[in-house]
Order: structure tokens, then C-alpha cells, then sequence
């Protein structure tokens, strides 16, 4: 093995291993006794105890906040799909003035930090009196998730073939009917890709969650998780298996549908 590769090889495991190590500690931690948990020198697991997943469930009622954060992060992607479908299917095939200033555009929204906007959307979710609601939450998400779905499916459909588009409107289809007949099947790619995306920024999101669902019963579970409370001190272990519920189902989305990430990713890249 030549040396540049060897390096190479090093460094990428170094950073993979620096990486997992937090949630691997994590996920030790879940599966501790409390004795094991306060331990010093810090122990693994010798058990593999399922205590503190039982308590999160029945004390802390982690299942109410895990239906939160399926129904804002789902309703979140749906909305932005549809919205980002037609928008990039307008981009990418219409002949429009401004178009790379649109593109620019979005990509400068994409930027702003969210502690620029937190104000002014406070205050319309508040005259709007959507404060701690579903819609509340999932309107802001749309809007901050919906330059990466456009960004994503506008490069994906310039990649496609317009002659299948042609052929589909001589055969009588109005451009709805093309869009929705042949271009998102063979999009599926990309829609997918931006799908899985849109759900773990919607799903991890903690500031405007935290800002706008003050009620318990809305609240979304990186939030539920931070405001875990004990008699004393933290509850590491109710903690640590919280985090591995909430994180496990995203590590294994992207680990099966990695193909996919990639390819949807990497569509607009290389001109056809």
C-alpha cells in the first residue's frame, strides 16, 4: 500500500473514530446500572441493564415526545417535498429571468443564522397565536429546509432527459401530468435523498423548538431530552438512552439508504 493511501486511510479512521465515540459512550451508558453510571474510574457496562429505558418510558414519558417529533419532522418533509418539486421543476426547466439570482438567493436564506430570525418569527408565530402548536413549529422548518430540497431537486432535474418530457406532452400531458407521470418517478432518487435530510434537520432541530413549544405537550424530544430533571443532579443514564432512542433510527436510515443519499447527492455533479 503506497503511503499518500495508508495516511489517508489513517486519518479517515481517526475521524470516524472520534466521531462514534460520544455516541458509543452514550450507548454504553444507557445500558448501566445508576452504579455503574456513577462509577470511578468510568466502567462499560457489564449488564446490559434496560432500566433507564424503562424509566425514560414510564417517568419521563419519552413516547409523547418521540410522537411530537414524528409528526412536526414527517409533516415538515411532506410539505417541503411538494413545495420543492414544483419549485425545482420551475427552475430547472422553464426558461426564466433572474434564475441564478433566485438560486443565489436561496442558498444566502440557507445561511443566516437562526438567532438572526428568532424575533421577528416569534412574533408572527405569536399574532398568529401558534405558539405551542404543531403548526407553530413545522411552518419555520418548511421555510429553513426548503432552499436544501430546491437546491437538491433543481440539480437532479436538469440531469434528467427533456425528450421524455416532450414525448410525454405530444402524447397529450399537460406539464402537471409530465412533472408528476414521469419526471418524479425517475427523480425518486432525489426526492428521496432530500426527503431523508429534511426529516433529520426537522428531527434533531433544538433552537426555534425551544423557543416556540413551551408546553410540555408539544414539545418536540431534543427538547424533551434537555429538560430531563432529577432530585439531585442530571439523570445521566435516562439521558444516554434517550439520546440512543432518538439517534439509533436516523443512524440506520442513512446506513441502509446510504446508495441513495449519495446518488441523489451526486446527480447534479457531473453534466450528462
Amino acid at each position: 500500500m503506497k503511503l499518500s493511501k495508508l495516511i489517508f486511510c489513517g486519518i479517515t479512521f481517526v475521524i470516524v473514530f472520534m466521531s462514534l465515540l460520544p455516541f458509543v459512550w452514550f450507548v454504553n451508558t444507557s445500558l448501566k446500572t445508576q452504579a455503574e453510571v456513577t462509577a470511578i474510574p468510568p466502567k462499560l457496562a457489564s449488564s446490559g441493564s434496560l432500566h433507564f429505558y424503562r424509566s425514560t418510558i414510564e417517568e419521563h414519558d419519552l413516547l409523547h415526545y418521540v410522537k411530537n417529533s414524528v409528526i412536526v419532522a414527517g409533516a415538515t418533509t411532506c410539505i417541503t417535498l411538494f413545495i420543492s418539486i414544483l419549485s425545482a421543476y420551475v427552475l430547472a426547466r422553464l426558461r426564466l429571468k433572474y434564475k441564478g439570482v433566485i438560486m443565489g438567493s436561496l442558498l444566502l436564506v440557507s445561511m443566516f443564522p437562526q438567532i438572526s430570525i428568532a424575533g421577528p418569527v416569534w412574533k408572527i408565530m405569536q399574532s398568529l397565536g401558534w405558539l405551542n402548536t404543531y403548526q407553530g413549529l413545522i411552518i419555520p422548518y418548511v421555510t429553513l429546509t426548503l432552499p436544501l430540497g430546491i437546491w437538491i431537486l433543481t440539480g437532479f432535474f436538469r440531469e434528467l432527459p427533456k425528450e421524455l418530457e416532450d414525448a410525454a406532452r405530444i402524447d397529450g400531458c399537460n406539464r402537471i401530468q409530465t412533472l408528476y407521470k414521469i419526471v418524479v418517478p425517475l427523480a425518486a432518487p432525489g426526492i428521496f435523498t432530500a426527503a431523508i435530510l429534511v426529516f433529520i434537520y426537522a428531527w434533531n432541530e433544538f433552537f426555534f423548538a425551544l423557543l416556540i413549544m413551551t408546553q410540555r405537550k408539544f414539545q418536540t424530544l431534543p427538547i424533551g431530552i434537555a429538560l430531563f430533571q432529577g432530585q439531585y443532579t442530571l439523570p445521566w443514564g435516562e439521558i444516554a438512552a434517550a439520546s440512543t432512542v432518538a439517534t439509533v433510527p436516523l443512524v440506520l436510515l442513512v446506513f441502509f439508504f446510504q446508495k441513495r443519499i449519495v446518488s441523489g447527492l451526486s446527480a447534479g455533479a457531473v453534466k450528462g
